[in-house]
This record gives C-alpha cells, sequence and structure tokens, in this order.
C-alpha cells in the first residue's frame, strides 16, 4: 500500500512539475474542474501533455525509438496522440481528449483548446512542414479537422466538425464542411464557449438569397 501512494505522489509531482501552467488554465476555464488534486490525477488532456513534454526533449536529441514510445505509453493511457516532433505551447487545454490527434510538424500556441476528435493533421503524403500551425488563444470544437501546412490566427474560432483546409485569418470562426469564415466585429465571437451561438454562413447566404428574390420579385 505504501508503495501506491509514494507512486502516486511521484506521478502527482511529474504532472505538477511539467504541466503548472495547464493545471491552472484548466481550472480558470473548465467549470467541472473543482480542485488542483481533481485536475492533477484525473484530467487525461493534461497527462498526455505531460508525456509530450518527456517526449518532446529526446525528439529533438534525436534518440532513435524512445520518443516515440513515450508517445505511445501516453497514448496508451490517455486517447491523446501527440507526435514527440510537435511543438506545444504553453495553457493547453485538451478537454475530454479522446481520439485527439496532434501531428509531427504540428505547432500549437499558448491558451489553445482542443475539444474531443480533433485532428491536427496532414493532407497526403508530403514532407517538409506539413501540419497546422496554431496561434493563440484559439478554440477548436469537438470533432474538427484542420489539415495541412496552414496557419490559423490568434483567437479563431473553429467550430464544432468543422474541416479546416485553408488559412484562418485572426478573430475570425470556421464552420462547416469544408470551412466557411465568418466574423464578429473583429472578435472572437464565443469568449464562453456558447457553441449554439456560432452563426452559420451557409445559412446567411440562403437568407441573404431569399432577400434578393424578394427583391426581384417585387415584394419588397
Amino acid at each position: 500500500m505504501i508503495y501506491v501512494l509514494y507512486t502516486l505522489l511521484l506521478f502527482g509531482l511529474v504532472v505538477l512539475v511539467l504541466g503548472f501552467k495547464e493545471v491552472r488554465s484548466i481550472q480558470e476555464r473548465d467549470p467541472a474542474a473543482r480542485n488542483p488534486l481533481e485536475v492533477i490525477f484525473l484530467y487525461s488532456g493534461l497527462h498526455a501533455i505531460v508525456f509530450h513534454r518527456i517526449a518532446h526533449p529526446l525528439w529533438k536529441l534525436r534518440i532513435p525509438m524512445v520518443p516515440r514510445i513515450v508517445s505511445q505509453i501516453g497514448r496508451a493511457f490517455t486517447g491523446v496522440e501527440i507526435h514527440p516532433g510537435a511543438q506545444l505551447g504553453t495553457g493547453i487545454l485538451i478537454d475530454h481528449g479522446m481520439g485527439v490527434v496532434i501531428g509531427e510538424t504540428a505547432i500549437v500556441g499558448d491558451n489553445v483548446t482542443l475539444y474531443q476528435g480533433v485532428t491536427l493533421g496532414g493532407t497526403g503524403k508530403e514532407t517538409g512542414k506539413r501540419h497546422p500551425t496554431l496561434g493563440k488563444n484559439i478554440v477548436v470544437g469537438a470533432g474538427a479537422k484542420i489539415l495541412g501546412n496552414i496557419t490559423i490566427g490568434d483567437n479563431a474560432y473553429i467550430g464544432a466538425n468543422a474541416v479546416v483546409l485553408r488559412d484562418v485569418p485572426p478573430n475570425s470562426t470556421v464552420v462547416g464542411v469544408p470551412g466557411h469564415v465568418t466574423k464578429q466585429d473583429g472578435e472572437k465571437i464565443d469568449k464562453r464557449l456558447a457553441h449554439a451561438e456560432i452563426l452559420d454562413p451557409i445559412t446567411q447566404d440562403i437568407e441573404e438569397l431569399e432577400q434578393r428574390l424578394k427583391k426581384l420579385e417585387g415584394r419588397e
């Protein structure tokens, strides 16, 4: 029993040291996070980042096999697959986490939120930089796919299940398949993560067409 306790204490210490900013970020942004101990021991997204913080320096040292082994162990424990070559900022929240995939050349900035099922992937067999670059303060909704060597600007919001294949400017929202950009007053429109309030550009286009038809028909 004492060995189990020591193991848990060591695990908690490693998570706290390697993921201190993430612990604080999770408490600030996730209403379900009731206390630091719950975050440290029970948040799989945080654990995935800690595994990556171990694997990434080994990758940079070009140590063969070991970084991938560490990342695969992390994947087995957390359901989150982060290639050891990916570059992650601080204050990242991977909420729920299951099914999140982050590719080798992906870059993720500070204070980014990724929900379950998010993919930061490539589009084929290209070499070199082939995964997305995400700026700061970005929210990526559940199931969204951001593919290829594209850039997502700061403060952007990627709606749930969107498929993004082109650069996204800062302070904008993307929804749909393929992704369409919508802006609101040059600000991120969903700071409280109110997903239902996101504008649908397709619906907006249909409404504009209806208005034009009414004008042509002399109804207005």
